[in-house]
């Protein structure tokens, strides 16, 4: 870099910050907000100052065929409900796991990766499915927000340090019977601060609604399991979580030690190309259903216009120094990893008038994705974000579809035993 170049980089970052002077205008500029398939009609979600994106995702990337099958205009289910169990869930899970790796050193890296963080807000497709399964949903009116459930800082900090407290508990325990009511003394406990913090999950309620014609509906008294075998789809749980990870071979299923909430119910996915993942995804929309995704969203993101590219900023151009990595080398070197997760709710294709997943071209070529983000409508297109396709490949990490719409190898892999990453590998974090 010239002394020159130097001089106006200094002056322009110094100024307005880096992102600001590095911001490829033109290609912000060149990306619009429209694509020809999408499913959503609805408002978005907020889910405030909480980690609970990937509940949201989940919820959000269901209610699109309610909505449709109920004639109602904007419909959420309660995120503070499953926000409830997968909180309670995580502490027995974190309790278990404890017990089991009692006579482990306590510096040892798998407990110490478990102790820094016990319950966490974030979580992945196969744990939302398993909280679903197990618990059901109910409709936001049926367990509305707290200030607790959209502000979880405080939650987590108290949680935390009484599931720290008994870890060290059930190491003191010298018999298994001592053990086990260690375990059910602090998940009493933990049980006692999600009633404080959120209210307590109802058993039963209403269901009753008025639809866009003004027709109002009372279809009765549900369970909240009741209420998700009739408006969710019966073969949830056959959807498969297809990944991206370079470092590993293709067309194999795995599973990380220890990631999980509801005991019995592993997190398993299968790891394919990026083209699986992308094919999958537009053939769903296509044919009219939203796809939850993971993805690292920080990057190359512009959050006042909600557009995602992978060249929207030109910081090496402007440094005069080389910054840029593969997927496989972000990955390895902690540069990336999934940190948020969405619903994909359109994408825009050249045959616009395609309208069955079966009509889509072999040589599939995508422009950009619609992406319901839940962090409020106030940013974006009314809180829906743009991705150019470019931003797919880099940043994308994993999408949970049926299997109708993948290749035949991927849902084979997803039969087979899968491969245990190590507790702290990053294809186990948490969005």
């Amino acid at each position: 870099m010239t002394d020159q170049s130097l001089t106006i980089a200094r002056n322009a970052v110094t100024s307005v910050g880096v992102d600001a002077a590095s911001l490829n205008r033109a290609r912000l500029h060149s990306i619009d907000h429209s694509v020809s398939h999408r499913t959503d009609d609805h408002a978005v979600a907020n889910q405030k100052k909480s980690g609970r994106c990937w509940i949201f995702a989940g919820l959000n990337s269901l209610r699109t065929a309610l909505m449709a099958d109920t004639k109602i205009k904007d419909f959420e289910f309660s995120q503070a409900y499953v926000h409830f169990w997968d909180k309670l869930e995580k502490a027995n899970y974190f309790l278990v796991a404890m017990s089991e790796l009692a006579e482990r050193d306590l510096d040892d890296r798998t407990v110490q990766h478990l102790l820094a963080n016990p319950v966490e807000d974030g979580g992945q497709w196969g744990m939302f499915v398993a909280l679903v399964e197990k618990y059901g949903v109910v409709p936001k009116y049926a367990m509305p927000e707290t200030w607790s459930s959209s502000h979880t800082d405080k939650l987590c900090r108290d949680l935390n340090s009484l599931l720290r407290k008994g870890a060290l508990a059930i190491r003191e325990a010298d018999t298994p019977e001592k053990v086990e009511e260690v375990r059910r003394s602090y998940l009493a406990q933990v049980y006692r601060i999600l009633v404080i913090h959120l209210g307590t999950p109802p058993e039963r309620f209403l269901w009753q609604y008025r639809d866009k014609d003004k027709t109002f509906h009372r279809e009765g008294e549900y369970t909240p399991t009741e209420f998700a075998r009739a408006v969710l789809p019966a073969d949830l749980k056959d959807y498969i979580c297809v990944v991206n990870d370079p470092r590993n071979p293709y067309e194999a299923a795995y599973t990380v030690e220890y990631l999980g909430n509801v005991i019995g119910s592993p997190v398993t996915y299968v790891n394919a190309p990026i083209e699986v993942l992308k094919r999958a995804a537009a053939s769903s929309i296509v044919d009219g259903h939203p796809v939850w995704f993971g993805c690292d969203t920080v990057a190359h993101s512009h959050a006042e216009t909600g557009v995602w590219a992978a060249d929207l900023y030109q910081r090496e151009e402007l440094y005069g120094v080389e910054l840029d990595m593969d997927k496989k080398e972000r990955l390895i070197s902690g540069e990336s990893l999934m940190t948020h997760a969405m619903v994909l709710t359109g994408v825009d294709l050249p045959c616009a008038d395609c309208h069955d997943s079966a009509e889509l071209p072999e040589d599939l070529e995508i422009r950009r994705w619609r992406v319901e983000n839940s962090w409020g409508d106030e940013k974006a297109d009314k809180g829906f974000w743009t991705m150019d396709d470019s931003w797919f490949e880099p940043y994308v990490y994993e999408v949970a579809v049926h299997p109708r719409y993948l290749p035949e190898a991927v849902v084979a892999a997803a039969k087979q035993e899968p491969t245990v990453l190590p507790a702290w590998d990053p294809m186990g974090a948490l969005a």
